[in-house]
């Protein structure tokens, strides 16, 4: 099977809305609206991959159980990992957050990315 999409031209209505929360991440600054929709996931549910969209925003994320591989589509955040540097993502940048990644996302610009979470 070969899927291909265009990630940048999926219209923000076939996205599914919700807020962010805990599992994935806890929201810092109040409500955070963001849009999914999972393009594909093995039969073990091992890997799964997707666009995903945020609002402006702070929130906390911690993978101690999964990784995620993104490629940013448009937006612009800054990762902040618990004792490290500040990494800043922004459209055309790919990111990895291995398995114990821990720290601080903060979306300045609505981002949208095409992600991999991977689990052990």
């Amino acid at each position: 099977m070969t899927l291909t999409y265009d990630p940048a031209q999926t219209p923000a209505a076939d996205l599914a809305e919700r807020l962010l929360a805990l599992p994935g991440a806890e929201p810092l600054s109040g409500d955070i609206l963001v849009r999914s929709k999972v393009e594909f996931t093995t039969d073990d549910k091992k890997i799964i991959s997707g666009i995903w969209e945020c609002e402006p925003g702070v929130s906390r994320w911690d993978f101690s159980n999964r990784g995620e591989i993104i490629h940013v589509v448009s937006g612009h955040m800054t990762a902040l990992e618990d004792g490290g540097e500040p990494a800043e993502i922004v459209a055309g940048t790919a990111a990895y957050f291995p398995v114990g990644w821990k720290g601080v996302w903060t979306i300045h610009e609505t981002l949208r990315k095409v992600y991999v979470v991977y689990k052990p």
